[in-house]
């Protein structure tokens, strides 16, 4: 497939990229966007190129990837991938293609990196009440003005900032979150999200604005909560209702911390893959935060994972298919074409193709844009409207965990990088796991949302198979050299006592607050 660059607003990348796929090198040329797009999501990273290739890369660019005059003068960065007039596809993208593409993020053990995101709800410390956006924006233009940052815009509308490779968004109820850049160490991890946090609280603070690190809202109602201006969300809040009955909720009432891990090859994609799908509910168990829905418990310690139980199966889930013997690249491509798809971007406008058909996009077919094809950026957005419990980009992303106070937010990363970016780690947690059955997969991915860690499993409890786990990802942090260890302390404890940090909010629920949520925005106030 061959791109051409043309004038546009947005400058791009021309690249070759080669496929890591063993016994295979099928070079591509692909067009890669320096816009910093999001739905429901962080805005993608930026990966080498394959370690198998021989190639070296062309990279044609502008002068500048950026440009604009900070300080007073409003800095617009593209709030969406508006690549369609600046890519033209001169021949139709391929299948190889989108495998290449996914290919394209393997790269040598020595540029991993590791990348943090986290959710937080901001909300009014003297009514306890949402933020409008109006505050928001408020918000986000004191942050670019004190603190440098560029202001991202969708029209009119402020909706996020962006500084390197540090961005700021709107998730469609306001939930306000940090999407890191690709770091080396925990430690540099960590000093993100305090330096993140310092910053927002400086001027939110000075707006009588507070957040929450939680991972469902725990008082408000969906009509309480503000819709973001974004015509991605518009989209996606007509459809949800017609796949599921929880998608709404999953939109404007839930918080996450997730982090983006790389791999060297296809098998090593592979083999941490099926580590973290196998894993993902112990992360979800060991994370509890969402036991609250409108000032009482819901009846789960982490409601928010439930809640993707019913919001679009088409789309999410625990991917079963992964630990097939024929799966790779390719296999995770035609799951991904046949997720039917949400929108396309064009001339800075959504267009609503719910429900149709990648594989028809490809054709030339798609009913919403009949004739027109897909670029890359139109694959690369598509496949972030995918949200399984781990997900593959051209990196892999843990997602199965609650948000929380900032000592979680830095022991989430912990807990998946000792785990996944030790090799001996990495093969422990294969073989322990090597016998579980899909159905005993599936089953602790329902459960453990209600029973954490006291989710009976074989002869045990999960607690006892997390206290093994816990040993592997401190051995493997040992094993890396950077005295990141103490990184999960903030977990060691929830392990040695079974107990999550949802059970210990209701625990303060029943007692000390006598049953009143209001308590809960200053334990857990940032």
């Amino acid at each position: 497939m061959t791109l051409v660059a043309q004038a546009g607003p947005s400058s791009s990348i021309l690249t070759e990229i080669s496929r890591c796929k063993a016994a295979q090198n099928v070079v591509i040329a692909m067009a890669r966007s320096t816009d910093a797009y999001k739905l429901k999501e962080t805005p993608p990273r930026f990966s080498s190129l394959s370690c198998n290739s021989s190639k070296t890369p062309q990279i044609l660019s502008s002068e500048s990837l950026s440009v604009g005059m900070k300080r007073g003068r409003r800095v617009v960065v593209a709030a969406s991938p508006p690549t369609e007039d600046a890519v033209i596809a001169t021949e139709p993208l391929t299948k190889e293609d989108l495998i290449g593409y996914l290919a394209s993020g393997c790269k040598p053990k020595e540029n991993w990196r590791i990348g943090t995101e986290h959710e937080k709800f901001g909300f009014e410390i003297g009514t306890l009440r949402p933020m409008k956006y109006e505050q928001i924006a408020e918000l986000l233009h004191g942050i670019a003005e004190r603190f440098d940052w560029d202001r991202i815009m969708e029209g009119d509308n402020i909706i996020g900032l962006q500084q390197g490779k540090q961005s700021i968004s709107l998730e469609p109820g306001g939930q306000f979150e940090l999407s890191g850049a690709p770091v080396e160490t925990l430690h540099q991890t960590c000093a993100e999200v305090n330096s993140h946090l310092y910053q927002v609280k400086a001027v939110a603070e000075e707006m009588g604005i507070g957040f929450l690190g939680i991972g469902f809202q725990p008082k408000w109602g969906l009509k309480d909560i503000p819709v973001m201006p974004k015509g991605r969300y518009d989209i996606m809040r007509n459809y949800m209702p017609k796949v599921g009955s929880l998608g709404l909720d999953m939109m404007f009432r839930t918080c996450t911390v997730q982090v983006n891990l790389d791999f060297i090859s296809e098998a090593d994609m592979i083999r941490k893959f099926r580590a973290g799908l196998a894993l993902q509910p112990i992360a979800t168990a060991l994370f509890a935060n969402s036991p609250f829905t409108e000032g009482k418990p819901n009846g789960y310690l982490s409601l928010r994972s439930h809640i993707w139980t019913d919001t679009d199966n088409n789309r999410a889930g625990m991917l079963p298919f992964v630990f097939n013997d024929t799966f790779g690249f390719e296999q995770y491509v035609d799951y991904a074409l046949d997720v039917p798809m949400y929108f396309v971007y064009r001339k800075k406008k959504y267009i609503d193709c719910t429900g149709m058909s990648f594989r028809d996009f490809l054709a030339g077919k798609l009913p919403c844009i009949p004739g027109e094809l897909p670029t890359l950026n139109d694959w690369e957005n598509h496949l972030t409207t995918i949200f399984p419990e781990v997900r593959l980009k051209r990196y892999l992303e843990m997602r199965g965990a609650d948000g929380g106070p900032w000592r979680r937010l830095c022991a989430l990363p912990a807990f998946w990088v000792g785990l996944l970016y030790d090799e001996d780690s990495l093969q422990s947690v294969l073989d322990m796991t090597a016998d579980w059955t899909s159905e005993e997969r599936q089953m602790l991915r329902n459960k453990v949302p209600k029973t954490g860690l006291k989710t009976p499993f074989r002869d045990g409890l999960l607690r006892h198979v997390a206290e093994e786990v816990l040993k592997l990802a401190k051995d493997g942090l040992e094993r890396r050299g950077f005295k990141e260890v103490g990184f999960l302390n903030a977990v060691s404890d929830v392990v040695s006592t079974g107990v999550t940090p949802a059970e210990k909010l209701l625990e303060l629920y029943h007692g000390k607050w006598e049953r009143s949520i209001d308590p809960v925005f200053e334990e857990l106030l940032y």
